[in-house]
C-alpha cells in the first residue's frame, strides 16, 4: 500500500454513482425482471471504464471499479454464494437513534431496501466468475487511463457486515454462521489481492450494529461481538499481507440523529486487531469528526495508515477545500503526514436502489477533496 511520502494522496470508500441506463439494468435484474445478460455484462464493463477515467479527472489516485456492477455494497453476495435467497415482507431494520424524534422522516429507500437476505441453506460458492469479472472489468478499465492511478482497490463485504445484514434460518447461532462466512468469502478476498488490487473490507457493522442490530446490548457486550467478527475477519484475511488491505468502518450511510453511534474511543482498541495495513474510518460525519483526537492517545500498529473521511457522503452540500484541508491536518498532526490517505466517509453509491447524493455533485465533492488535498500537502511539505 503506498503512503503519501510527498503529497497527501485521496481515495474514495469503492462505490460511485452509476449511470442511469446501468441503474435501470441492475434493478431490473434485482426485481427478477427478463433483461439482456449479455448486455448488462457489456454495460457493466464500459460503466467501469467510465467510472475510472472520471476518477483520475477528480484528481482520485486510489481507485476503485465504483462497484458499477453490484445491486449493492453486500447484497451482491446472494448471486454468488449458495444458501441466500432475497425475501420480501421482512420488517426493515430500524436503527435506535430515531426512537426519540417520532417527527423525523427519513429520505425515502427503493425497493430493494423492502428485501431481506435470507441464509437458508449452507453456504459455499454457485459463481466464481463473478470476481474474476469484477477483477477484469477493473484491469481493462486502468488500461484505458494515462496517466495512471496511483493504485486500485476493489471492495468486498465483511464476514461481520453478513451476520448483521443476513437472517440466519440454517446455522445454529452467528458463531457458527461467521465461521462458514469466512471460509467462502477467504477466496473471493484472496483473488482480489492475487490480481494485484488492494483489498477493501466494507466492516459497517463493527460501529453501527450496537444501534441497529444489538440496541439492548452493553457496551461490554457489543465489544464481545465486535471481538469475534473480527476473529472471523482474520481467518479469512489469513495468508494476505497486511499492508494489501484497507478495513472501512462505518456508522451508517443514513442521514439520522446518529447520536446513539458507539463513539470511536470505545472501540479502537478492537478495530486495530485487524490485519490490515490501513484503518478506514468517518472524519467528515458532525457526530465524529472531533474524534481524531481519539489518536492523541491511541498510537497506530507499525506500518499501518489510517484513512479517515474528509468528504461527506450523505448531504448535497460540496465541502469547501479549505475545511477538507483543515480535517486533513488534523489526522496528520496526530499521526503523521505520510500515514493519512484522504477519503470519502463512505460510497456514493452503496445501494443501487436510493441516490443520497447527485452523481454531480458527488463528483464535485470528490474535487473538492483532491483540492483539500493539495492544500494540506502545501502546508505539509511547503
Amino acid at each position: 500500500m503506498h503512503r503519501s511520502t510527498d503529497r497527501i494522496l485521496t481515495t474514495h470508500a469503492g462505490s460511485l454513482a452509476r449511470p442511469a441506463d446501468l441503474l435501470a439494468m441492475v434493478r431490473a435484474k434485482e426485481a427478477g425482471q427478463p433483461y439482456d445478460h449479455a448486455a448488462f455484462a457489456a454495460r457493466v464493463h464500459t460503466a467501469v471504464a467510465e467510472v475510472v477515467g472520471k476518477q483520475m479527472d477528480a484528481g482520485i489516485d486510489v481507485v476503485s471499479d465504483g462497484e458499477q456492477g453490484k445491486p449493492g455494497f453486500a447484497h451482491y453476495v446472494k448471486d454468488r454464494l449458495t444458501g441466500l435467497v432475497a425475501r420480501e415482507g421482512l420488517p426493515p431494520r430500524i436503527s435506535s437513534d430515531q426512537a426519540e424524534f417520532p417527527d423525523f422522516q427519513p429520505p425515502e429507500g427503493g425497493t430493494l431496501n423492502t428485501r431481506r437476505m435470507v441464509c437458508i441453506g449452507p453456504l459455499g460458492w454457485k459463481d466464481r466468475t463473478a470476481v474474476q469479472t469484477d477483477i477484469e472489468n477493473l484491469q481493462a478499465a486502468l488500461q484505458t487511463v494515462q496517466p495512471q492511478p496511483t493504485e486500485a482497490f476493489l471492495p468486498t463485504v465483511s464476514p461481520g457486515t453478513l451476520a448483521q445484514n443476513v437472517i440466519n434460518e440454517y446455522y445454529k447461532d452467528e458463531e457458527a454462521f461467521l465461521q462458514a462466512v469466512a471460509e467462502v468469502m477467504r477466496e473471493e478476498y484472496h483473488a482480489i489481492v492475487q490480481a494485484g488490487f488492494l483489498l477493501q473490507i466494507d466492516s459497517p457493522d463493527l460501529a453501527m450494529g450496537w444501534h441497529t442490530q444489538f440496541p439492548d446490548k452493553t457496551l461490554e457486550e457489543f465489544r464481545t461481538i465486535m471481538t469475534r467478527r473480527i476473529e472471523a475477519l482474520n481467518h479469512a484475511l489469513a495468508g494476505i499481507p497486511p499492508e494489501r488491505v484497507r478495513h472501512h468502518i462505518c456508522w451508517g450511510n443514513g442521514e439520522r440523529p446518529h447520536h446513539k453511534d458507539v463513539e470511536l474511543q470505545h472501540i479502537i482498541d478492537i478495530l486495530l486487531t485487524a490485519r490490515v495495513g490501513a484503518l478506514y474510518v468517518e472524519g467528515a460525519n458532525p457526530r465524529h469528526g472531533h474524534e481524531w483526537k481519539v489518536f492523541r492517545e491511541v498510537r497506530l500498529p507499525e506500518g499501518m495508515v489510517v484513512i479517515p473521511g474528509v468528504i461527506d457522503t450523505k448531504t448535497n452540500i460540496i465541502e469547501h477545500p479549505e475545511l477538507v484541508a483543515d480535517r486533513i491536518m488534523n489526522y496528520a498532526s496526530v499521526v503523521g503526514r505520510e500515514n493519512v490517505i484522504a477519503g470519502t466517509d463512505c460510497g456514493f453509491g452503496t445501494s443501487a436502489d436510493r441516490t443520497r447524493v447527485a452523481p454531480s455533485i458527488s463528483w464535485a465533492k470528490l474535487q473538492a477533496l483532491a483540492e483539500g488535498a493539495r492544500l494540506a500537502s502545501a502546508r505539509l511539505w511547503g
